[in-house]
């Protein structure tokens, strides 16, 4: 029932908006000139600068440029007048724009509602459907119903640790940042919920690492120093800071006995590279750039730095083709792809991989579970 009151409450202001100034016209047309009425209205604007003027609402300079452009238009309707053009509109055509708003407009909208909308579906309002049960709603509505349990139970830790990272997805570090803030207050400290916390609070700040967020860093570090994900963001804070040597030492303390394969491992290798650092020796294998390819690379243009990289994945991808490879270097063809935004030929080179290691169980294993990390297999 209440959409069709809303219905019938749109058309009339539909209606209304051109019933009025039709009206007004009209009326205008049958009494007054409409010369006559806006030689009036001109003049009624002309002292109504003057009382602005009076009560310093308005400079002298803007009175005048006012008053100018008034009688400029107070002299036109005076002409019209003078020669009879101002007369009066059409009753008849008054009547049918009235006609036209009072019939036509509510029954093209009415028409236009049955066959695009649903007019047997009864109101749902939002509360209704946040009480409804979560299974088929949208993720904003599940969202919904979280921030209305927070907002009524605001002390509920959970809630927050639950919706911290659905935000951070949704594109609202912002939000993100203060929900795992709320979660860490209520429920304490954590290795991944602080580090969560900074990695929100330096996604809402650009990238830029705050004092706040590098101090989450080093709480998680002190709960759990062999933690990755918060060194890797302190390393970073230290090159945004201009502490280029204290960078390099973290960087490579870092990679020091890391995980080849690891998905963190490149960045981490770049970062070092643009710093002028030793590479660890395992960056060889990696069938990456070396330092002074790095070096070279930076002097290139932008288009050149492209054609570069492509050159040196295309070059991996030919030699696995031809000669095969170990898992590892599957993996590295694989997540190449995905950093240069190529998802097919990503999911080609892990299929033609399973090809090569159908028959080797822990082999494929590790290769599926790569693939599921880069979003190129099933998850």
């Amino acid at each position: 029932m209440m959409l069709w009151i809303l219905i019938a409450a749109m058309t009339a202001a539909a209606a209304l908006s051109i019933l009025l100034p039709l009206s007004r016209r009209h009326g205008a047309g049958e009494g007054v000139p409409k010369v006559a009425a806006d030689e009036a209205v001109y003049r009624e604007q002309l002292d109504e600068v003057e009382r602005d003027l009076d009560r310093c609402l308005i400079d002298p300079p803007a009175a005048e440029a006012a008053r100018t452009e008034i009688a400029r238009r107070l002299l036109a309707a005076n002409e019209r007048r003078k020669s009879g053009s101002g007369k009066p509109g059409s009753p008849i055509g008054v009547r049918v724009g009235k006609v036209i708003a009072i019939v036509a407009l509510p029954v093209f909208t009415l028409g236009l509602y049955m066959v695009l909308g649903s007019p047997g579906m009864p109101d749902q309002p939002l509360a209704a459907r946040l009480a409804e049960p979560p299974d088929g709603q949208s993720v904003e509505e599940l969202v919904a119903r979280v921030e209305r349990h927070l907002a009524q139970n605001p002390q509920d830790g959970q809630g927050w640790a639950v919706i911290a990272p659905v935000l951070m997805r949704m594109g609202d570090p912002q939000g993100a940042a203060r929900a795992y803030a709320n979660a860490v207050r209520l429920l304490g400290p954590t290795p991944e919920r602080v580090t969560d916390m900074g990695e929100a609070m330096t996604m809402a700040n650009d990238g830029i690492i705050s004092a706040s967020a590098r101090a989450a860093f080093e709480q998680a570090v002190e709960l759990d120093p062999a933690a990755v994900k918060p060194r890797f963001f302190l390393a970073l804070a230290l090159g945004q800071e201009g502490r280029t040597e204290d960078a390099i030492a973290a960087w490579q303390s870092l990679l020091d006995g890391a995980n080849p394969d690891a998905l963190w491992v490149p960045a981490a290798l770049d970062e070092l590279a643009k710093l002028g650092g030793d590479m660890p020796e395992f960056a060889d294998q990696l069938s990456g750039p070396t330092q002074e390819q790095v070096e070279a690379a930076s002097n290139m243009a932008p288009e050149d730095q492209a054609s570069m990289i492509a050159g040196m994945v295309q070059g991996l991808a030919d030699r696995l083709s031809s000669e095969g490879g170990s898992p590892d270097e599957w993996i590295r063809l694989m997540r190449a792809y995905s950093v240069l935004g190529d998802s097919s030929k990503g999911r080609q080179a892990y299929e033609s991989a399973v090809l090569a290691y159908g028959d080797q169980p822990a082999d494929l294993a590790k290769i599926n579970a790569a693939a599921r990390e880069l979003g190129l297999g099933e998850s």
